[in-house]
């Protein structure tokens, strides 16, 4: 059997005498969906941070692909990676954005990303500087050079922030496509819907601990069982879930300059 896509077993992350994450234990699947969900501050962002080797945990282990996050070289080729604000350089166009970083990640198949370009309608622009892009193309262009080099683990931090919704159902449909093709898709969003849509499997982080898990339609029908109010929805069990933080260590979610809660 291969091994898990995602895998973590006590990942732990401390900040001074604060505990951002806490004993997370992990195990996804290869071509799985896997949505993310948490309040401002449950430690989604130093989740991601930690899964895609950006910073160092402080204690338990984590797997991409099969290889350790200790070993940043061995991981990287593995996986793509959209963060909530997408790291382009605004004096390159956008087809030199997505050179250089074709350049970083040994990427020669142009075709596949002009083809990428038609996709998300930014073929008429690639040739326009990045500053002048908006919002949403910008998130755009950050997922297609996230997508270029085919990854096995793709990790999204609100990829469907500031898009209009036609591009928004583009996203979507991207998602599901190479999902179908066994990338694994690591989502991470406050956009209950685009889960309930898209997910195969929920995991709910609250004050830095997994506090429930399973598929949307599982955590749905507990809802509908053990709510007196609400309809069942998976935003009863975000809302049940998170209201309120356990005992112990107050989380945090800040481990860099810039970094978004």
């Amino acid at each position: 059997m291969c091994p898990p896509a995602i895998a973590t077993e006590g990942l732990r992350k401390e900040f001074d005498d604060a505990v951002a994450v806490r004993d997370l234990d992990l195990s996804i699947p290869r071509g799985e969906i896997y949505g993310f969900l948490g309040p401002n501050g449950a430690g989604k962002t130093t989740t991601l941070r930690m899964l895609t080797t950006l910073t160092t945990p402080t204690a338990g282990t984590a797997h991409i692909a099969g290889e350790s996050v200790g070993d940043r070289a061995a991981v990287v080729e593995h996986l793509g990676f959209l963060p909530e604000q997408p790291p382009v350089y605004g004096e390159l166009t956008g087809r030199e954005q997505l050179e250089y970083v074709a350049g970083l990640r040994d990427v020669d198949d142009w075709d596949h990303v002009e083809d990428l370009l038609e996709r998300f309608d930014l073929a008429g622009d690639a040739d326009r500087r990045v500053e002048a892009y908006s919002k949403g193309m910008k998130q755009k262009l950050g997922l297609v050079q996230a997508l270029l080099h085919r990854p096995d683990v793709l990790f999204l931090d609100e990829p469907t922030s500031g898009l209009d919704p036609r591009a928004a159902r583009t996203v979507r449909d991207v998602i599901a496509e190479v999902a179908r093709e066994e990338t694994t898709i690591f989502l991470s969003t406050h956009i209950l819907p685009v889960v309930e849509e898209l997910a195969d499997t929920v995991g709910v982080l609250s004050d830095g601990r997994l506090v429930t898990e399973g598929s949307p339609a599982e955590l749905t029908r507990r809802a509908e069982d053990g709510a007196e109010a609400g309809d069942g929805s998976l935003e009863d069990v975000f809302l049940d879930v998170t209201a309120e933080a356990p005992s112990g260590d107050s989380a945090v979610e800040a481990d860099a300059p810039g970094t978004q809660r």
